[in-house]
């Protein structure tokens, strides 16, 4: 298990899949990424303990499903990936549970979160931001919290959502319109 700085993925992924060294690489898998994993999903659902369910889910599919692993994309990638899919089923469930449908979703039961949330303790600004981003759609909504806040690049971005890099520019692009034209909105 020796390691270069920055980490190197395909050492980590090869100790991950040998069960002599995968205790310990999936330690360091989780010292290395669980903080980046764990502010995507947060971005997501907002709620720090939901986030952490997740983040909890998420290492536990990656625990379970490493030997799938086939080195495509980059284990973070992959990681990102998971994390998406678990916030995008966990939303869903919410969404089921509070009896909102599609048409009806706009994610308004997020704000709550974020009024309530210590995290944002008053920052009006921060919180105008944070509210004119749940108001996106959750396409727009990813992709602007993964090129704004996580700074990936649209060909990163691309791998994790399946999506052209064109229509990741166009997302981004809307996104931030809309961002914008709520924020002056609540400035009047």
């Amino acid at each position: 298990m020796a390691y270069k700085t920055p980490i190197d993925e395909k050492q980590l992924v090869a100790d991950l899949q040998n069960p002599a060294t995968a205790r310990k690489a999936f330690d360091l898998l989780i010292r290395e990424y669980g903080e980046q994993v764990y502010w995507q999903i947060r971005k997501m659902v907002v709620s720090h303990d939901d986030a952490n369910d997740l983040l909890q889910n998420c290492f536990i599919k990656a625990w379970k499903n490493i030997h799938n692993f086939r080195g495509d994309a980059r284990l973070s990638t992959w990681l990102y990936k998971i994390a998406i899919n678990e916030s995008i089923n966990f939303l869903n469930k919410e969404r089921q549970r509070l009896g909102l449908t599609a048409e009806d979703a706009d994610d308004s039961f997020l704000l709550q979160n974020i009024e309530s949330d210590p995290y944002f303790d008053g920052d009006s600004l921060q919180m105008q931001l944070q509210e004119a981003i749940m108001q996106l759609p959750e396409k727009q909504r990813l992709v602007f919290n993964m090129r704004y806040y996580d700074e990936m690049k649209y060909e990163d971005i691309s791998e994790v959502l399946g999506t052209s890099v064109g229509a990741l520019k166009a997302s981004y692009h809307h996104a931030v319109k809309k961002i914008t034209a709520a924020i002056k909105d609540s400035e009047i």
